[in-house]
């Protein structure tokens, strides 16, 4: 989570610029930061992500059907067709656990680097966009992980800028005032 200010005018031409700021929700791949309000099309992109993982999904089957056709032709032997078949399953639903995961926590270790699972990943493809579209048809994927921690920066935020409002000075009452002009 960024907890970079960032400075938006909310006044009109002619009035004082007031500006907000804050820490910044971290944008969301195919969504950006539309999650925080649930606008700009939230919902359309939630069904077309959905969608279009599920049909990459069974594009990936039919590719990988005609992979095992050819392994087929090509009489590699029981052994191996069990082996392939057995891989990709595995994979795949290594895949889609590790993809679920990432939506609701973040990894930790360094096993669990996103880095360390991409081969993995590649191989259970279709894994990994059965998570996508699962996750789409409930929110957007990685929204509550985002929002959680969205929350928790907004939250420290508030409490330490209203720690600080007002002038210091007023704060101290008589003894500050009269220890100030003691040191001029």
């Amino acid at each position: 989570m960024s907890e970079q200010s960032t400075t938006t005018s909310t006044a009109g031409p002619g009035q004082g610029a007031e500006a907000e700021t804050g820490p910044r929700p971290e944008p969301i791949r195919f969504f950006g930061t539309t999650w925080v309000d649930r606008d700009g099309g939230y919902g359309l992109r939630r069904a077309g992500l959905a969608i279009g993982a599920l049909t990459a999904a069974v594009a990936g089957a039919l590719v990988l059907r005609f992979a095992y056709q050819g392994l087929t032709i090509a009489e590699v032997g029981g052994f191996v067709n069990a082996l392939v078949i057995v891989m990709l399953a595995a994979c795949s639903a290594i895949a889609f656990r590790k993809t679920w995961e990432g939506f609701t926590r973040r990894p930790t270790g360094p096993i669990a680097a996103p880095d360390s699972l991409r081969s993995l990943k590649a191989v259970g493809f279709i894994g990994v966009l059965l998570a996508y579209a699962v996750r789409a048809l409930l929110e957007a994927p990685g929204e509550s992980l985002h929002r959680e921690e969205y929350e928790i920066a907004r939250a420290r935020y508030d409490r330490r800028r209203k720690a600080r409002t007002g002038n210091p000075a007023t704060r101290k009452g008589r003894a500050g005032r009269s220890a100030r002009a003691r040191r001029r």
